[in-house]
């Protein structure tokens, strides 16, 4: 399989190519990003001598780079995106441009090339936000209530016009809250462990009672492979953890792993149209993929510290970046 990549040194990309090509040695991957700020090339750097990796730098909303990365290419998983709902509150415009230009353009190259397969990674943040109680389903209406998750629901549409309309077959792919090796530390939870490694206090957003489904990266890269071999075109499927906690219930995990009690907690003014609560209903690609997930949080959390313990060369520059802008707390 030829195997074109957006978006692929970021943190689910990374991961995902890393998983593809370790586990299928007839996978041949193009891989085409723009090496923002939060994609970083030493992200893959185990692999970017192989011969059945290439990267192609340049923006997904070019159409005559994303023509170039397609020649040859049999399929497509789409990544490429602005991802951090902070930043999309300070300036919408990246992700206007990224996300819903980039998704645009490269559907359209894609129906020109005839691509076997295009699976788009959207978000579980297009649904807007729960109550208490209930989960979304795929058929929950779309209620986006930040500037990042309007720009993923506006892609997600796309994807489902530019099927129904011209018969592209693509696969719509809606994560919940991803952590794992490799996740910029700006995002909630790398942000913690960073912190009280610098000796520095957690941020956390209120009063900490925002519920998320935390999903283990591995996870998700296991539901976008299925999506890509078995995934019905035109369909949408959600992945999510299967459970919920809230920010301060991580927060205190973090601290505990990390042998820090509740004094490494800092509660910080509330971000606009922070959203109550994320919990996916996965019964269909359950039933239709026989996917679920397979790694407990508490374990992956623990081994996700221990990588960023390990692993403080890579995750140092970056924070010392993050701590020269003057834009507050970054907490996912």
């Amino acid at each position: 399989m030829r195997l074109l990549v957006t978006g692929g040194c970021g943190f689910i990309g990374s991961n995902f190519i890393r998983r593809l090509l370790g586990l299928r040695p007839d996978c041949h991957i193009v891989n085409l990003d723009c090496l923002s700020y939060a994609a970083q090339g030493n992200n893959l750097g185990d692999i970017e001598k192989s011969d059945r990796y290439r990267l192609i730098v340049g923006r997904v909303e070019d159409p005559a780079t994303v023509k170039t990365a397609l020649a040859g290419v049999e399929a497509v998983v789409h990544f490429a995106a602005e991802t951090h709902v902070d930043r999309s509150i300070a300036g919408a415009a990246p992700f206007i441009t990224t996300n819903v230009l980039g998704t645009q353009v490269l559907l359209d190259c894609c129906r020109a090339a005839g691509i076997e397969r295009l699976v788009y990674v959207s978000t579980d943040e297009i649904y807007g936000t729960l109550g208490e109680t209930g989960r979304f389903t795929e058929d929950s209406p779309l209620a986006p209530r930040s500037p990042y998750a309007a720009s993923k629901a506006a892609a997600d549409l796309l994807c489902r016009a530019w099927f129904e309309t011209y018969g592209l077959p693509v696969v719509i792919v809606r994560p919940s809250n991803n952590y794992g090796p490799f996740q910029f530390p700006e995002k909630f939870i790398p942000l913690a462990i960073t912190n009280l490694l610098e000796g520095k206090p957690i941020p956390v957003y209120g009063k900490g009672q925002n519920v998320r489904d935390w999903i283990h990266v591995a996870d998700t890269c296991r539901a976008l492979e299925l999506a890509l071999e078995r995934g019905r075109p035109g369909r949408a499927y959600n992945v999510g953890g299967g459970g919920g906690l809230s920010n301060l219930e991580v927060a205190r995990a973090i601290a505990e792993l990390l042998d820090r009690g509740d004094d490494a907690i800092e509660f910080v003014p509330d971000r606009p149209g922070h959203d109550l609560r994320y919990a996916l209903d996965t019964a269909r690609i359950t039933s239709e993929l026989d996917w679920a997930p397979q790694t407990d949080f508490a374990a992956g959390l623990a081994a996700t510290v221990r990588w960023f313990c390990e692993n403080s060369g890579w995750w140092q520059p970056l924070k010392a970046r993050l701590q020269s802008e003057s834009r507050g707390f970054w907490t996912g």
